[in-house]
């Protein structure tokens, strides 16, 4: 696998980092694009092992930092679930201008629920894989049950997630609470592939099962042991 620096403008008109994962040895046969988990960035160990596996079956791909993450432009305290969804849009179109547009989108946790909500917007997405993806944005929102009252009184708050301070804003959790997951999968009409792992203690299993009742034909889902 051979990896290109590259940078575009997001949603928002900021910069956004990125790093287009190709194969070795040939040209790519498709590409797609990868969305990480909420606060996360492209360098997830994750990510990375999947490009290297995707890369190998000669699928390019691009990952890149949301709005306000790892080396991207932007405030994330001025960033949501809906920009993500937007940020997934524009780097699907900076694909289709300077390369070839995504027929794949995948998406870990929070980012799973951000390309299922984008494919409908991605008209030359063919398929969408999920990781450990929500049903609801309710497991998320439990993160920031104790700090909703400083939330309400001050329009935000500072909130640890994974040992790093995050201003989180009132707009963040309207917006979080409005998202529509159900009904984007339900209205999908594209092969839809659900990894979840049992033993997920941070978006239940029961999830996936949601998400594959609520999808239509074709669909599969695949067991993780961790």
């Amino acid at each position: 696998m051979t990896s290109k620096k590259l940078y575009f403008k997001g949603s928002g008109g900021n910069r956004l980092s990125a790093l287009l994962d190709l194969p070795a040895d040939s040209r790519p046969e498709a590409f797609a694009l990868f969305a990480h988990c909420f606060t996360c960035t492209k360098n997830l160990k994750s990510a990375n092992y999947i490009s290297r596996a995707l890369t190998r079956e000669r699928v390019a791909v691009l990952r890149f930092d949301f709005t306000g993450l790892g080396e991207s432009e932007g405030d994330f305290a001025d960033t949501n679930f809906s920009t993500n969804v937007a940020d997934l849009v524009a780097a699907a179109n900076f694909l289709k201008t300077g390369y070839e547009a995504p027929k794949i989108l995948i998406g870990h946790s929070l980012g799973g629920a951000a390309v299922l909500k984008a494919a409908g917007q991605i008209s030359s997405s063919k398929a969408v894989a999920v990781i450990g993806a929500p049903a609801d944005t309710v497991h998320l929102m439990r993160h920031f049950e104790k700090h909703q009252e400083t939330i309400a009184k001050d329009g935000e708050a500072e909130i640890a997630i994974e040992g790093r301070p995050f201003r989180i804003k009132k707009q963040f959790l309207d917006d979080l609470g409005a998202a529509q997951i159900e009904e984007a999968v339900r209205n999908l009409r594209k092969a839809l592939l659900v990894f979840h792992s049992p033993m997920d203690n941070t978006v239940g299993i029961d999830n996936a099962a949601r998400l594959f009742q609520y999808a239509r034909h074709p669909k599969s889902f695949i067991s993780l042991d961790q």
